[in-house]
């Protein structure tokens, strides 16, 4: 029995209900900001993989082909989460191009991150770094989804709001 893949599932599932009850029905509603920001900073939190470099917390027998790679990948989203968050508070024009470019960085990052880790089997190596993909991972990834949802639908508003006043209608509020 692989307990890290029931562990991985049973999070994913836990964190993706809290979504589609509790948030994923209000995103018509909201500010995109007020929905995606938070999420930024959440995922801004990636640094933390660079846990897989440290020696006590995982295996001294962590495969580095794994390691460097998870960390470094993790290291750079959390910079582009903590860009694309800090852009969108300031209501900079770049703030939802560069959420989008943190979210294909980031899905790429943990593809990667999980693709290495079967091949190197690192789980047998996570140590104290076992949280991380049993709770961390299905984490992020739906936020990552909803992150996506959300930039979705505020460009759909954005189009239909732009189509509105080129067709002479008065524009719908966001």
């Amino acid at each position: 029995m692989n307990t890290l893949l029931i562990n991985i599932f049973c999070s994913l599932l836990v964190f993706s209900a809290a979504y589609r009850w509790f948030l994923k029905p209000h995103l018509p509603r909201l500010d995109m900001r007020v929905v995606v920001i938070p999420l930024l900073l959440l995922q801004a939190m990636r640094h933390l993989g660079l846990m897989f470099l440290t020696t006590g917390v995982t295996s001294t027998a962590m495969p580095q082909q794994f390691a460097i790679p998870a960390a470094a990948g993790d290291f750079l989203a959390g910079i582009l989460a903590f860009t694309a968050a800090v852009l969108l508070h300031r209501k900079h024009a770049w703030g939802a191009p560069m959420a989008w470019v943190f979210s294909g960085v980031g899905i790429a990052d943990l593809a990667m991150a999980v693709v290495l880790s079967r091949l190197y089997s690192a789980a047998d190596f996570m140590g104290g770094a076992y949280w991380i993909p049993g709770f961390w991972v299905p984490m992020l990834i739906v936020a990552h989804l909803a992150i996506i949802d959300t930039l979705r639908l505020h460009a759909r508003h954005a189009r239909d709001r732009i189509a509105g006043e080129q067709a002479g209608q008065h524009p719908r509020p966001a």
